[in-house]
């Protein structure tokens, strides 16, 4: 597959038929037991995909080979293509030597399928086999990827390949184009290093330490460097729709194609109130951008990281038009704050049935590492009080960013609207995951329509796995 994961319209609906089907069909098993998945499970149906999760070595430019694991033996994972309403059935292998998990990613199904062991959901022991059986919903770009900790490993979880697109097919086509493109975008060769002084200094007065925070080697949109692999091809005139996916472990992204702008439709796979064309994107992790890019201005260019650096390490694909050759190009774009607000409807929200607070802040290594202690109103996972909904309510969370970081905050099992961003009002914007710039509060619903834990966490692999956590749960 090239580096553009090109897929033209014509093939949107290929998958086929789903069939019916209960919750979890299997616990996590031996792999003796693989054949056999539970024989009630097999008189349910044959699995629509199967996944398995196995170490890889992927060759991410010429001479830079990474150690991963991955799904299928592919970065990213097999893009899953699921119809709205439709039950299906997805089987999972584990040949890696770790237990993991499967989330699915912005979907509102049940806890135990959801893929989040701190909500009750199964891990898969190595060598272990487990099916996932759900209605996906709602429609849109959502995506599948390890819940697994990674703690000080940071050969695990969402530092791996284990990510992919899982598109749920809706009723509606997400606007009119030409070409349908995929890019996910991933950073590797991780380790340790300190922050820097006056961001640690904001948040605890603790020594500098090493070890607080991540740095990368390379990085690649799908699975290669900028300029390995093919490029994206397109014809003058033409409309692409490209889905985003950041799948960074830890690292925000600011993207640009030189010339051209996007026209944001969607969101976290939802429809945005307000499309707008804007000349650059920004990405936190484990958010979606569904844009149209209209192809006007021929030659062969970068779309990449906006940050010199970060297009050294590779974060970049080449856009090749028709006929053309030659060095692609790069012009910086003009510097803009990235505003939520302009995509969503200026009118208020509605108002919430009650009110909670969240506020995150980092209180330094005491946790008995040399880590940070990430903390949510004074409280840090699994050492926290649930925060206790009813079903049917609406609820208002507003987030305060105590903290020198941006955090970007994904609610399971439920999709929010955002509110207020600081003192700006909004509503229709329709998300899970939003990114709080530091000492920002931003304030956003959720209707309690999903009963089951649901887990509440910064998606920053190396905040959660330090204490940015905590549940909601359902009360009678």
């Amino acid at each position: 597959m090239g580096s553009g994961q090109n897929i033209v319209r014509r093939t949107f609906l290929r998958n086929g038929g789903m069939a019916l089907g209960g919750a979890f069909a299997a616990a996590s098993l031996p792999a003796r037991s693989l054949a056999g998945i539970g024989a009630a499970a097999e008189k349910v149906a044959k699995a629509d995909y199967t996944l398995d999760i196995a170490p890889l070595d992927l060759e991410i430019g010429p001479g830079v080979t990474v150690k991963t694991v991955a799904y299928n033996g592919q970065v990213p994972g097999p893009i899953l293509r699921l119809r709205g309403g439709v039950p299906v059935h997805i089987d999972v292998t584990n040949s890696s030597a770790n237990p993991d998990i499967v989330h699915w990613h912005g979907l509102q199904i049940d806890s135990l399928n959801d893929g989040a062991m701190e909500e009750g959901s199964p891990m898969i022991s190595p060598g272990g086999h487990l099916r996932y059986t759900y209605t996906p919903r709602p429609a849109g770009t959502r995506w599948y990827h390890t819940h697994a900790g990674a703690g000080s490993d940071l050969a695990r979880s969402t530092y791996t390949g284990q990510f992919g697109f899982l598109m749920v097919e809706g009723k509606s086509a997400p606007g009119d184009y030409d070409q349908e493109v995929f890019l996910a975008m991933h950073h590797w060769g991780p380790s340790f290093v300190s922050m820097v002084e006056t961001m640690r200094a904001s948040s605890a007065n603790q020594p500098l330490t090493a070890g607080s925070d991540v740095g990368y080697k390379y990085a690649t949109i799908n699975q290669h460097m900028l300029g390995a692999g093919e490029p994206i091809r397109v014809k003058p005139g033409q409309r692409v729709l490209m889905h985003l996916l950041n799948a960074s472990a830890t690292e925000n992204v600011v993207l640009a194609l030189p010339g051209h702008a996007f026209q944001v439709i969607a969101m976290d796979g939802n429809p945005v109130p307000n499309p707008k064309s804007v000349e650059v994107l920004s990405v936190a992790v484990a958010e979606r951008i569904d844009a149209i890019v209209e192809m006007n201005q021929p030659g062969v260019w970068v779309l990449g990281s906006t940050l010199a650096d970060a297009r050294k390490m590779g974060l970049g694909v080449v856009v090749e038009y028709a006929g053309q050759s030659g060095p692609p190009r790069w012009t910086d774009p003009a510097s803009a704050a990235w505003d939520y607000a302009q995509f969503a409807s200026t009118a208020p929200a509605a108002a919430p049935d009650e009110t909670v607070t969240l506020t995150f802040r980092d209180i330094g290594p005491l946790n008995g590492s040399q880590f940070d202690t990430w903390t949510i109103n004074n409280q840090s996972w699994p050492d926290v009080d649930p925060v206790k909904v009813q079903a049917g309510k609406r609820y208002r969370l507003i987030l305060r960013n105590g903290s020198g970081d941006q955090h970007p905050v994904h609610l399971h099992r439920h999709t929010f609207e955002v509110a207020q961003i600081d003192q700006t009002p909004m509503s229709g914007l329709r998300k899970d995951v939003i990114n709080i710039m530091p000492l920002q509060t931003v304030a956003v619903d959720f209707v309690a329509d999903n009963p089951g834990d649901t887990l509440f966490h910064c998606h920053q692999q190396l905040h959660m796995d330090f204490g940015f956590m905590t549940i909601i749960k359902y009360t009678a």
